[in-house]
C-alpha cells in the first residue's frame, strides 16, 4: 500500500470508530425539577378554582416522579393514581385520555391496561418541548378524568413560556 492509500484506511476506521462510539450514548431532555414542581402546584391551583380538591404528580421523560402537589381535601387514592397516570403518559408519550378511547373501541388493545405501573384513565398529559416529550403531569381527583385532563392543560398553558 501507498502512502495515501493507508492514510485513506486510517482515516476510514478513525471515522468509523467516532461513529460507533457516538452511537453508544444518546443525550435527552428532560422536564427540571424546579419546573415539574411549580407545574404540580399551578395544576392543583387549577383545579381547585374549579372546585376540585386533585393532587397532581408530575414525571421526568422516564416515568420518575419528580413533584407531587396535593390538595386539601384530596381523596387518600389521589397521589397514586396521579403518579400512575403521569407515568403512563410519560412512558406511552400520549395523552391518558387516547389510550383509555383505543382500549375502549379495541379489544387488541386492552392489554395496555394490564403493564405494570400503567393506569388507562383520562387525566395524564405529556410535557412537550418543541415536539420532544420531556415529561408526563398526572391528575387525580376531579369527578372525571376529562376535568383531571383540563387542570393540566390549564396548568401547561400557564407555563408554556419555561417550556420551550
Amino acid at each position: 500500500m501507498n502512502r495515501l492509500s493507508t492514510f485513506a484506511l486510517f482515516a476510514l476506521s478513525t471515522l468509523a470508530c467516532g461513529a460507533a462510539s457516538a452511537a453508544a450514548t444518546v443525550s435527552t431532555r428532560s422536564i427540571a425539577s424546579a419546573t415539574a414542581a411549580q407545574l404540580a402546584q399551578q395544576t392543583v391551583t387549577a383545579c381547585s378554582a374549579d372546585g376540585h380538591n386533585v393532587t397532581a404528580a408530575v414525571v421526568d421523560r422516564a416515568g420518575v416522579l419528580l413533584a407531587l402537589s396535593r390538595a386539601d381535601g384530596a381523596g387518600a387514592h389521589t397521589p397514586k393514581a396521579a403518579t400512575a397516570k403521569a407515568f403512563t403518559s410519560a412512558s406511552s408519550r400520549n395523552p391518558t385520555s387516547g389510550m383509555a378511547k383505543t382500549i375502549q373501541s379495541n379489544p387488541d388493545a386492552a392489554g395496555l391496561a394490564q403493564i405494570p405501573g400503567f393506569l388507562v384513565l383520562a387525566g395524564g398529559v405529556p410535557i412537550k418541548a418543541g415536539n420532544e416529550v420531556i415529561g408526563a403531569i398526572g391528575v387525580a381527583g376531579a369527578p372525571g378524568g376529562h376535568l383531571d385532563e383540563a387542570c393540566a392543560q390549564k396548568a401547561l398553558a400557564a407555563l408554556k413560556d419555561q417550556l420551550q
